[in-house]
């Protein structure tokens, strides 16, 4: 018989548990994203109003990235209800990207050992990622008129401008156009003027006009033999020459310290170039290796952002363990993680990080000294030290998959799937030895999948038996426990 065939006689119009990844799950966002929540969600998810950091630890499959984008959905329906008190999220998920680009410059320098190249990974690497993913989203929403159209006339004043324009110039990572076209873009849309910064350029080209007029206008040709003319315009283009060198050693610095950046030192020259020097002078820039810089960018961002509506920041950081270089191995992990970690950081004014980490970094801070524990203050953090699902919970998760997929006028349960030896205590038993909703899902898909094979079309069975469901739970936790001992796969 088919699974479907069986579904549909309870009244289920879709297969409850055919994903088992919530980003790719229709159920999970279409029906459970607002009204089924872990237990500790509250002290997760905080108050928004006064965004505060999490530090979450979770075996795969405990449900991390729900939480993560059940967190999204709520900020952004706290936005709508709340638009001049909004929250700007930063999504720090994909990692790939920033840790590619750390690998070219620092990689090509150390030798190609991840471990060794991980080991140069320090906070303000994370600083410039974030930085990335928020400027570049911000003059996305600008450029596209997704912030208010007037925000350019009046909302940003001439510093705040600069301010967004030196940052989209460190920052800005779009690969939909020119980094200095889109950076024009820009300077146009916040009607940022830059003629004052061209003086030097204009002098440089009046000075060569004088002296070419002169020659011609007394035809002494012989003056072109001779050195002065040639040192005349020399130091009419001196004053360019110097700012070229200077913005040039600028623009050196920026590339070479921006490590997780995707920056080219003669279009980063260039657009440095449209500032006047009292605009740039004394200005933060990440060109050292050090965060100083980056928390006054981080406050100019912050400055920037409340000027459109946002009072703070929510950064939401998952899947650590997926980057290609890191491959689920923990040691890598706690390379790139550790620095995170650092109380100044995760309690920044006017910010909240959700972090939602796997459970195998757990362990490595039982084993970490007091130095850490002063540097991170994981106490004053809302640390969740293990994701755990009950099995009332997820007989309760469960069951409102089962109502999200009825059908018309139908409103089948859990235990209508099963004959009356199977009582809800035992699936309450059973699935708390499951721990956590991926492996729920698998259980129940392969249950379905083996109820169904051993019936015929001709002579079905509208319930699961007692001896089907012990035998397959049986034998998906012996595979289970394998897997968890590194000898088997689920």
């Amino acid at each position: 018989m088919k699974i479907q065939q069986f579904l549909e006689h309870h009244g289920i119009a879709t297969n409850p548990f055919a994903e088992e990844d919530a980003q790719t799950d229709p159920v999970f966002k279409e029906h459970c994203i607002a009204s089924m929540y872990h237990p500790a969600w509250d002290k997760i998810y905080g108050n928004p109003a006064d965004p505060a950091t999490s530090v979450v630890f979770g075996e795969k499959g405990a449900g991390k990235t729900a939480i993560r984008l059940q967190i999204a959905q709520h900020l952004a329906e706290y936005n709508r209800a709340h638009p001049q008190g909004r929250l700007y999220v930063v999504e720090y998920d994909d990692f790939n990207p920033f840790l590619d680009r750390f690998q070219d410059k620092i990689g090509s320098r150390r030798g190609r050992n991840v471990d060794r190249m991980l080991a140069q990974w320090r906070l303000w690497d994370h600083m410039d990622a974030i930085l990335t993913i928020a400027v570049t989203r911000l003059v996305d929403d600008i450029l596209t008129g997704r912030q208010p159209s007037s925000a350019a006339d009046w909302l940003l004043d001439r510093h705040q401008q600069r301010d967004l324009l030196l940052l989209a110039a460190c920052y800005d990572q779009s690969l939909a156009e020119t980094r200095k076209g889109r950076w024009h873009r820009l300077r146009r849309r916040l009607r940022f003027h830059s003629w004052r910064a061209q003086w030097a350029l204009g002098l440089g080209i009046a000075v060569t006009i004088a002296i070419a007029a002169l020659v011609i206008g007394l035809r002494n040709w012989e003056w072109l033999t001779k050195p002065w003319p040639y040192l005349l315009a020399l130091a009419g283009w001196a004053p360019r020459l110097w700012r070229t060198w200077k913005c040039l050693w600028r623009a050196r610095g920026i590339v070479r310290h921006v490590r997780v950046g995707n920056l080219d030192l003669n279009s980063l020259r260039q657009i440095l170039m449209n500032f006047t020097a009292p605009e740039i002078s004394g200005q933060p820039l990440p060109n050292k290796d050090r965060t100083d810089d980056r928390y006054e960018l981080l406050v100019k961002l912050q400055g920037t952002l409340k000027s459109l509506g946002y009072t703070g920041i929510v950064v939401l950081v998952d899947r650590v363990d997926e980057p290609h270089l890191i491959n689920g191995s923990a040691e890598p992990m706690r390379a790139l993680l550790w620095p995170m970690l650092d109380n100044k950081f995760l309690k920044h004014p006017g910010m909240g990080f959700k972090l939602l980490l796997p459970i195998e970094l757990s362990r490595f801070i039982e084993r970490e000294d007091s130095e850490f524990f002063q540097r991170s203050r994981l106490d004053k953090q809302n640390m969740i030290p293990s994701l755990e699902w009950t099995g009332e919970a997820l007989y309760d998760l469960a069951t409102a998959r089962v109502a999200a997929c009825a059908g018309p006028n139908a409103k089948p349960t859990l235990s209508d799937l099963f004959e009356p030896s199977v009582t809800p205590r035992r699936l309450v038993e059973a699935l708390r030895s499951l721990r956590v909703p991926r492996h729920l899902f698998k259980f129940m898909y392969r249950l379905l999948v083996a109820h169904c094979n051993a019936h015929t079309d001709d002579d079905p069975a509208w319930q699961i038996s007692g001896e089907m469901f012990e035998s397959t739970l049986a034998v998906y936790r012996h595979e289970q426990d394998a897997f968890d001992r590194g000898v088997g796969v689920v």
